[in-house]
């Protein structure tokens, strides 16, 4: 349990804020007062320079694909995915680079698409917000789109709903790695009172 995992949280431009920021939270709410480093939180997008979010905001990548560290667990965040970013093969490609050394790759909200076009979900159930369970299916049609749960969990690919299901999606992972002691301390940390994060994803 001493190593530390390197979570790599990619950005674009449109970028669902709530969707990295969660994640982000949490992993790094892991380390805060605890008896080790548990997560090395970095986030990474496609080129250098400056991130708006779909809300505004403006954020900066600490890496770029150029740069990037492997990733031990890559989380993939929704937002305005436009068709230009579905399609546009250099990220589909570093996904699926990313992937074949990740312990988990994560998706959060409609950033379920992203992994669709890199081939990640093929044949896996998963789950998406509630409005593009359609646009997840018609990117490959092998997918079982799950409903209504908070996340979906196929043991290397774990997908979420939308926005607030990150944070339970990104507890449950705390608890796959590191157990129960680990994860209590997170959500204590956060005052967070959700037990989705224990329930196989169901609301």
């Amino acid at each position: 349990m001493g190593l530390i995992k390197r979570v790599g949280i990619f950005l674009f431009n449109g970028v669902e804020l709530m969707d990295f920021a969660g994640p982000y939270e949490v992993f790094t709410a892991a380390n805060l007062m605890a008896p080790q480093q548990y997560f090395d939180v970095f986030t990474v997008s496609a080129q250098k320079g400056e991130i708006r979010t779909s809300n505004g905001l403006i954020v900066k990548a600490d890496y770029d694909f150029s740069d990037c560290p492997q990733t031990d667990v890559l989380v993939i965040p929704g937002g305005d995915i436009r068709p230009e970013l579905i399609s546009n093969d250099a990220i589909s490609k570093w996904i699926e680079s990313q992937n074949r050394h990740t312990e988990i790759t994560f998706s959060v909200c409609n950033g379920a698409m992203l992994l669709a076009k890199a081939g990640l979900l093929k044949g896996l159930a998963a789950t998406t917000h509630h409005y593009f369970y359609d646009k997840l299916s018609e990117i490959d049609l092998s997918i079982n789109v799950v409903q209504k749960s908070r996340y979906v969990d196929t043991g290397k690919i774990v997908t979420s709903a939308g926005i607030s299901a990150g944070i339970d999606a990104a507890l449950h992972i705390v608890l796959r790695i590191f157990g129960e002691k680990v994860v209590l301390h997170t959500i204590d940390i956060m005052e967070y009172e959700s037990t989705a994060y224990r329930n196989d994803g169901n609301k």
